[in-house]
């Protein structure tokens, strides 16, 4: 999934996908950037390329005074699916960013990170999580586990089809719009702090880049998910800074 506005090129990734290491690299190959930037911040950076820490949990109980008590279940829940599905599909989680990274520094490209500060995202995941959302996710959680038809029933109804998934591919653009209208509906405040926050903080950062290094080429590294939102806040920053400008 690969897109362009202006300089800057966005390819979207599928985290514990195989198929989006071999596209990254061709992404690079072919499109041959002079920047980099990945969906990492600089904690998550550190933990990608440190081989000790990717062993490790980036989530202690030290943590929970600044990222709350909900913000830290999240990332632990969140972490250990991530591996516990990547294991299933023999890939490490983050594979196609340090793909990204280690491509970028052979080729002596300048590499950025453009992603919000994990523990801002998770501290505002605990202070937006409502208790209906608190309720439905727990309801998800204990379907997928112990009613498992139901629940890909219900995903199902949606328009998902999760039984006939490949976990090796990157999803469709049908099938990450249909996800993130489901998301939108099931847990509104969970999709604003986790994709269209983030989003924005991206684009703020791409924009700032292109308008600091105009004649440079950006390829951008994100989720799968992000790739529609981040295109939408584009085209607005655009119209916005040809109005400011008197045209």
């Amino acid at each position: 999934m690969l897109n362009q506005i202006n300089n800057i090129k966005i390819i979207g990734t599928s985290h514990i996908a195989k198929q989006s290491v071999e596209e990254v690299r061709k992404a690079i190959e072919e499109f041959q950037p002079t920047i980099v930037a990945v969906e990492l911040d600089s904690k998550r950076y550190i933990s990608l390329m440190n081989d000790k820490q990717k062993k490790k949990s980036r989530f202690s109980l030290g943590m929970i005074p600044k990222i709350g008590l909900k913000g830290y279940l999240f990332g632990l829940i969140g972490s250990y699916a991530s591996k516990k599905l990547g294991s299933v599909v023999g890939a490490t989680p983050g594979d196609e960013m340090l793909t990204a990274i280690k491509e970028a520094k052979k080729r002596n490209l300048e590499v950025a990170l453009i992603d919000q500060d994990i523990e801002i995202t998770l501290s505002r995941f605990s202070k937006a999580l409502s208790w209906k959302e608190k309720w439905v996710f727990l309801k998800d959680i204990f379907n997928s586990i112990f009613r498992k038809k139901k629940a890909l029933a219900e995903y199902k109804e949606l328009g998902l089809d999760l039984e006939t998934l490949d976990l090796t591919q990157v999803p469709s653009n049908q099938f990450i719009a249909v996800l993130t209208t489901a998301m939108k509906k099931k847990y509104p405040n969970i999709y604003r702090v986790l994709v269209s926050e983030r989003n924005t903080v991206m684009v703020k950062t791409l924009v700032k880049m292109r308008k600091k290094y105009p004649e440079k080429k950006i390829l951008a590294v994100v989720g799968a998910g992000h790739v529609e939102g981040m295109e939408k806040l584009f085209s607005e920053f655009v119209v916005s800074s040809h109005n400011c400008c008197g045209n």
